[in-house]
């Protein structure tokens, strides 16, 4: 069992902050400036800190051969690789420009929701209604082979928690808007739809659905 969890922490790598691939305010008035900028230079930023910070511990824990702090660095591992991983999904999953889905997308929304705006109404009502902080997913199930709808709570990424692989997440914790909508999060998932990357969306539906 030690081995095996030396493996595993020796399998970590150092992960850094990626860059936008637009400016903090490309994406205004959807999104602020102000609120992009504090979203990635200090939110994600942290969980890319956090996450290098506890791998350290992780690997301490395991040559102490301490249980308990072995969990408690898996855990906190779990919540910054996941803020990790949301956010690099979620920045790749917005854009300035105008983008439409691909054909095949369309056909798979068509199929599975009935259509593009029944697909946005479900997706909007899982993330207006998610209690607390967390994520709503447009996701994939490759045993099913249908894309789905599914929340996640707090930092928990869609794919090493349920699966299902991502192909469109909204960030609904409050630093994601109170700066530009405060309490009205219905505002802002209904905006968001105008700054989603189709173009991202529709290739990582071609690389899960292949």
């Amino acid at each position: 069992m030690q081995q095996a969890l030396r493996t595993a922490a020796s399998c970590l790598v150092k992960q850094e902050l990626p860059e936008l691939p637009y400016a903090y305010n490309a994406l205004e008035p959807v999104i602020s400036c102000a609120i992009m900028e504090l979203h990635h230079t200090k939110h994600h930023k942290t969980y890319v800190d956090n996450f290098n910070i506890f791998q350290e511990r992780l690997q301490k824990s395991i040559e102490d051969h301490d249980p308990t702090s072995i969990i408690q660095n898996f855990k906190a591992l779990q919540f910054n690789g996941g803020g990790h991983i949301n956010h690099t999904i979620f920045w790749r999953n917005l854009t300035p420009d105008q983008t439409q889905p691909s054909p095949e997308l369309c056909k798979a929304i068509d199929a599975n929701f009935g259509g593009m705006d029944e697909m946005k109404s479900i997706l909007s009502a899982a993330a207006v209604g998610l209690q607390g902080s967390g994520w709503a997913w447009l996701g994939y199930d490759q045993v099913a082979q249908r894309m789905v709808v599914k929340t996640t709570n707090n930092q928990d990424p869609l794919e090493a928690t349920t699966g299902l692989k991502p192909l469109l997440g909204i960030d609904v914790w409050e630093h994601a808007y109170y700066l530009q909508y405060q309490n009205v999060r219905p505002a802002y998932v209904k905006a968001i739809f105008d700054v989603v990357n189709w173009n991202d969306v529709s290739k990582n539906f071609a690389k899960a659905s292949c």
